[in-house]
C-alpha cells in the first residue's frame, strides 16, 4: 500500500472511532419520579424517584416538554412551575451531576403507581408483559406504544421494547378501565 492509501484508511478509522465515541456519549437514559423542585435560574429540575433518591437534572432551551396539551420546546420551567408532586419521566444524557434532560413527559399528579418484579410472560401481539411482583402476585401490563423503556443500551419506545422472561424490572403504570398501562419500564 502506498502512503496515501494508508493515510485514507487511518482517516476513515479515526472518523468512525470519533463518531462511535460521540454516539456513546449521547445515549439517552430515563428516570421516573415526582418533581420536587424547579429552579428557573439554575435551569434544573429535581425529581424524587420511586427508589427514594433525588436526581437533579439540567434542562436547556432544547429540552422538550410533553404534556396532555401538546409538546413544547424550552418550556420546562414555565410548564412545571408550581407543579411539585407531578409524576414525570425524564429522558436524559450524561451521568452524575452532568445529566441533561432531553425530554420531560408529564404523567400527572396521583395517577402513577410503581411495581417491581420479574417478567414471567410476554405477549408481543397484545403488547403485554406479565410480571411476578415482590409479594408473589402476577400482574399484566399493556406497554403503551409511547412508553419509555430504559434498557442497558439506552431508552427505547414501548413499541420497540422486547421484554424477555426472567428480566427484573420496575414498572411505572397508570390504570384505564381496570387495565394497567405501563408508561415507563426500567431494567434493574
Amino acid at each position: 500500500m502506498d502512503s496515501r492509501t494508508v493515510s485514507r484508511i487511518l482517516l476513515v478509522v479515526m472518523v468512525v472511532g470519533i463518531t462511535h465515541l460521540r454516539a456513546a456519549e449521547d445515549v439517552a437514559h430515563a428516570l421516573a419520579g415526582t418533581v420536587t423542585k424547579v429552579d428557573s435560574a439554575a435551569k434544573t429540575v429535581a425529581v424524587k424517584t420511586a427508589e427514594g433518591t433525588e436526581e437533579t437534572l439540567k434542562f436547556t432551551d432544547k429540552t422538550v416538554m410533553h404534556a396532555a396539551k401538546g409538546v413544547k420546546t424550552g418550556a420546562v420551567d414555565t410548564y412545571l412551575a408550581g407543579k411539585e408532586g407531578t409524576h414525570v419521566v425524564v429522558r436524559y444524557t450524561g451521568e452524575g451531576a452532568k445529566k441533561v434532560a432531553v425530554a420531560v413527559d408529564d404523567l400527572g399528579k396521583d395517577t402513577v403507581k410503581t411495581s417491581k418484579g420479574t417478567v414471567t410472560h410476554v405477549d408481543k401481539a397484545a403488547d403485554t408483559i406479565t410480571v411476578k411482583t415482590e409479594d408473589g402476585a402476577e400482574d399484566t401490563y399493556r406497554v403503551a406504544k409511547d412508553a419509555s423503556v430504559d434498557t442497558v443500551h439506552g431508552v427505547v419506545k414501548g413499541s420497540e421494547y422486547s421484554a424477555k422472561e426472567g428480566e427484573k424490572i420496575t414498572v411505572h403504570y397508570t390504570e384505564d378501565a381496570g387495565k394497567k398501562i405501563a408508561q415507563f419500564v426500567k431494567h434493574l
